[in-house]
Order: C-alpha cells, then structure tokens, then sequence
C-alpha cells in the first residue's frame, strides 16, 4: 500500500487535528501516512509519495493561509501526473466563501496533474465528535480509492 503524505497549515489547531484523525484513518485501513506541517516541509518531498492530502484553513475572504503560499507556489514546478491526491481544511461559514482554501489547493492539484480521488473534506472551525469520525472516514476512503485506481 502507498506512503501518503499528509501535509497541512493550521493557526488554531483545527486543520491539524482534522489531518491527525485523517492520519489515525489511514492507518486504521492499513495504510502508512507521514504527517507534516507545510512550514517543515516543501512541495519538491511530494514527489517522494504515490498519494497526498493537502490541507489548511481558509484565511479572510476565501483565501490561502500566509504559511501555506510557498508551498503552493513550490507546486507550480512539480508533475504530479502519479499522483493520487484530495485535499481538506477547516474554515468558517460565517464568510462568503466557504473553505475556499481547500479549493484553491484542489484547483492546483489538478493543475499540476494529479489525481483527484474523493471529493474534499470541508470542516467549520474544529471538528465535533461526528465529525471527527468523518475525518477517520476520510482517511480510510482515501486509501480504499488509492488501491482501487493504482
């Protein structure tokens, strides 16, 4: 099964507890996940992975994260034909655009040519305790639609 790189930006602590229970799902699928915060790691390490989940919350009017610009940026030179790939974030209903960072990374993914293999996960504020399972589901789906289209 796929090494799947699970990288994300969070300022309250409610993407990185989104990505910590999508990790807990892959594993729980049998999967093996690395996870990092995109500060600690750079787009060049996703070329390491057969599939990744990018995450982060949606700053002001729908945006990215400052902490998460250069990574997307960095995704400009890449290829990720062999890429699987989904993303997910947190953010705030009480705004026009709902987590519209987590589209924004789901944009560019496609742009760089990966491999969308489930719709987004999109969480207001920090997950409740439904929600929390969804996260785990998330993760566990991920890797069922990694191995169903590998």
């Amino acid at each position: 099964m796929a090494k799947v790189l699970v990288a994300y930006a969070s300022l309250t602590g409610n993407t990185e507890e989104i990505a910590e229970l999508i990790v807990e799902g892959i594993r729980e699928a049998g999967g093996e996940a690395v996870l990092k915060s995109v500060t600690d790691c750079n787009a060049e390490e996703m070329k390491d992975y057969a599939a990744v989940l990018l995450g982060a919350y949606t700053w002001g009017d729908g945006e990215l994260p400052d902490e998460f610009l250069d990574f997307y940026e960095e995704m400009d030179e890449l290829d990720l034909s062999s890429c699987k790939a989904a993303a997910f974030g947190s953010g705030d209903t009480g705004y026009q655009i709902y987590c519209g960072a987590v589209d924004e990374i789901e944009k560019k993914l496609k742009e760089r040519g990966a491999e969308i293999v489930q719709a987004s996960l999109k969480i207001e504020y920090g997950p409740n305790a439904a929600e929390k399972e969804d996260c785990r589901n998330f993760g566990r789906q991920f890797i069922g639609a990694c191995a169903a289209v590998s």
